[in-house]
């Protein structure tokens, strides 16, 4: 008899196993399937690129500036001048007997490099404008491809979630089936409807999460997506995360800095062409009265400009140098210190600053001041503010040097003289960068004084 009813409840199971599998549980969400074509990736990357404001703000930029180059190129316009005198008056000066005219053309000329300087100025904010597009275009493509990237894999979560509050519905149909039969606790059925809800809990959170994101995607490429995405892409990516240490140099951020310092450099060249005054050459004729008998025809005036304020303008240039300098720096520190970060963490990476060095990992735990063995935990705290205080003498001696590959080569091979003729290197690892950061300064100071 036992058998009996042990075979009646394997065959229930085995019925309610194959409805489970093919008649969705009721209560579990489970949103349509969109019809349509795939939109794949390289799709929603030409559609973004169509509609995207940013790019046509970009585009506009650079039509501005090609249209500045070709003002700047254009000479000054020449003047004709005339005038009338001793008309409309009384007694001898009735009517025009006794008018004097005068008629004249002015020809300016420009000196001391104006125009070239001019062109320059206008070539470069080209450059920089053009750049700015392509940033544009980059940034666009970064930002549809990262929501591309978690639209698709939303949509995956919810599916696999889903997948999963059905098996849970079904454990608890199982368990549920087993109290009747008493061959469970009811303890076992609670526990099944627990998991249950919460399995149907998180998979509605994760389909509400992909339709978020479809629409995210939807209002950057600004066209309706009515078809699945191409999920097959994440087989298709061989890797993930960066394969190599980032490189700044041929970035876009390495290029407008780049663009920002020749730019003020020709705002430089400009403002010392302003100190030459230019000259004006002017032809005229002139008319007195009834003999009609022409004057000499020609002259020569030079216009003087204030030299004082075409230097203030030079200094106000040179600051604006000084400020591009400062950012170019900034931009440079900044990619430095990203290409160090552990991947996925907020830590620094040993390995990683080993290889910017070019020293094995055993000497980076002597220049470091701590164990070998250490290198392995880069959440060791002792570890990471060891390296970051050879991560800021590095950035403060790349501030002085201008390139980051001779501010390595500094810290690692140039000895201090007043610092016991000891390396950078080595007085970080006895624990003395504040020192090494004290000479710095002074070399700053010097160097502005």
């Amino acid at each position: 008899m036992h058998r009996v009813i042990a075979a009646l409840l394997a065959v229930t199971s085995c019925a309610s196993i194959a409805q489970a599998q093919t008649v969705p549980e009721t209560g579990t969400s489970s949103s349509p399937a969109p019809t349509g074509d795939i939109l794949t990736l390289d799709t929603a990357l030409s559609q973004g690129g169509a509609a995207s404001p940013s790019l046509g703000s970009a585009t506009a930029g650079v039509q501005a500036a090609t249209a500045a180059r070709t003002v700047a190129g254009l000479r000054p316009n020449p003047e004709v001048q005339a005038t009338t005198e001793n008309v409309v008056g009384t007694g001898p000066y009735q009517g025009l007997r006794s008018a004097e005219t005068t008629v004249g053309v002015a020809v300016p000329l420009e000196l001391g490099g104006k125009r070239p300087a001019r062109v320059a100025l206008a070539n470069a904010r080209l450059t920089r404008a053009q750049i700015q597009s392509a940033i544009a275009i980059a940034d666009l493509r970064l930002r549809i491809t990262q929501l591309y990237v978690q639209a698709a894999a939303a949509e995956r979560r919810a599916e696999v979630l889903g997948e999963q509050a059905g098996i849970a519905a079904n454990a608890l149909r199982i368990a549920s089936e087993r109290v009747t039969a008493g061959a469970a606790s009811p303890i076992e059925q609670q526990r099944a409807e627990v998991l249950r809800i919460n399995a149907q809990v998180a998979a509605e959170s994760a389909a509400r999460e992909a339709q978020a994101a479809r629409f995210n995607l939807t209002a950057l490429i600004g066209q309706p997506i009515t078809g699945p995405l191409d999920r097959a892409w994440f087989d298709r990516i061989s890797g993930y995360g960066p394969q190599t240490s980032v490189d700044v140099e041929g970035t876009l951020a390495l290029a407008a800095a780049t663009a920002d310092v020749n730019t003020a450099t020709a705002q430089i060249r400009v403002a010392r062409s302003l100190r030459t005054p230019d000259v004006t050459v002017s032809a005229y004729a002139r008319q007195s009265g009834p003999e009609n008998n022409p004057a000499p025809p020609r002259s020569l005036t030079v216009e003087r400009m204030c030299i004082y304020c075409a230097s203030f303008q030079r200094r106000c240039e040179m600051a604006t140098a000084f400020l591009v300098d400062e950012q170019r720096a900034t931009r440079l520190a900044s990619g430095f210190v990203a290409s160090l970060q552990e991947p996925r963490t907020p830590y620094i990476s040993p390995k990683r600053v080993a290889q910017a060095l070019g020293v094995q990992l055993s000497r980076l735990a002597e220049i470091a001041g701590v164990h070998r063995n250490t290198l392995a935990n880069p959440a060791s705290e002792r570890l990471q503010d060891r390296l970051r205080d050879m991560v800021r003498v590095i950035l403060a001696a790349g501030e002085l040097t201008g390139d980051m590959e001779q501010a390595i080569y500094w810290f690692r091979n140039e000895p201090i003289v007043t610092l016991k003729r000891q390396t950078a290197a080595e007085l970080v690892a006895g624990g003395h960068a504040d020192a090494v950061m004290a000479h710095l300064s002074e070399l700053v100071d010097g160097a502005n004084g």
